[in-house]
């Protein structure tokens, strides 16, 4: 597979791990998540990808009103960038391992159609789809989406005309994405984001990797990413196997160790690296017509 020659660049702003405590830059109001925004994409990002958070808290949250604001004062600075909203979040169960049907702090558990009011209130360029269940790191941490939920929310998601990025955490998911693009419930171009190297899903593993590209539907755009020391190693492999990229404080923190960046920060060494390969860095127009997105609002 030839490389990529126009790169398309995702910075994941704040995302809804426990890094609000582990480092300064990670943006936590709409004021602080539209402000990094503004930035990733003035250092070469042409899609955000956006979480919220409590303001008062740093937790992670579904507020709509919270995504509200964060996308409009992106939009009051006139930025041109390419708005991704997760429509991941709801999915959280926290099982009690000795008595398995109780529920423990921190599930957040709402059905696929629960999951997308900010998206059917904003109706952004691209929300995500995650396309299946998960143990989702160590302990009796589960992330749950089910057949069922799926078809619900991507049936949803095609009548409201947004594209779904599908999060794709293992190849059993990827099998499950292409089970909805047979049935009619996603529109083409499918748009793929690869998620490697969150425990126990796959691997970041260059020969996974191609092998999850291997399995990908005919003519799919796709991306990849990895967590922590393997995010900037993994634009390089994304790239050479004909994908696009993904950076930022969701995934990662640090580039070398001990020296905590921003999001603008990680955009800036993704563009060093996708130049040094030979590739270019796409603008926000040539991203979305490389994703089948509508044209910006001038």
């Amino acid at each position: 597979m030839p490389v990529t020659e126009n790169v398309i660049i995702t910075c994941a702003l704040t995302g809804a791990g426990d890094t609000v405590r582990k480092s300064p830059h990670v943006p936590v109001t709409p004021e602080q998540i539209a402000q990094s925004a503004v930035q990733a994409a003035g250092a070469g990002a042409a899609v955000v990808h956006i979480h919220v958070r409590d303001p008062e808290t740093g937790d992670p949250s579904r507020d709509p009103k919270l995504y509200r604001e964060v996308v409009e004062r992106i939009k009051e600075t006139g930025t041109d960038v390419v708005i991704n909203l997760t429509a991941g979040m709801g999915g959280d169960l926290v099982i009690d391992p000795d008595d398995p049907l109780t529920h423990l702090p921190g599930t957040d558990l709402v059905s696929g159609l629960e999951r997308l009011p900010h998206v059917e209130d904003l109706l952004p360029d691209i929300c995500t789809l995650d396309c299946g269940s998960l143990n989702f790191g160590d302990g009796s941490n589960l992330y749950v989406s089910t057949p069922d939920m799926l078809r619900a929310g991507a049936r949803r998601i095609q009548e409201l005309g947004v594209r779904p990025e599908l999060e794709i955490f293992d190849t059993g998911q990827l099998w499950f994405a292409k089970q909805l693009l047979a049935e009619g419930l996603l529109d083409d171009p499918t748009v793929f984001q690869l998620c490697m190297g969150v425990p126990w899903g796959a691997p970041a593993d260059p020969g996974v990797l191609q092998s999850m590209v291997n399995m990908l539907p005919d003519g799919a755009r796709w991306a990849s990413f990895s967590l922590g020391r393997m995010q900037m190693p993994w634009v390089a492999q994304s790239i050479l196997l004909g994908g696009h990229v993904r950076v930022g404080l969701e995934d990662n923190l640090y580039l070398g160790k001990g020296n905590k960046v921003t999001n603008a920060q990680l955009v800036e060494r993704a563009v060093t690296i996708t130049e040094s390969i030979g590739a270019r860095v796409a603008t926000p127009d040539e991203a979305r017509e490389l994703l089948g997105l509508r044209k910006a609002d001038r």
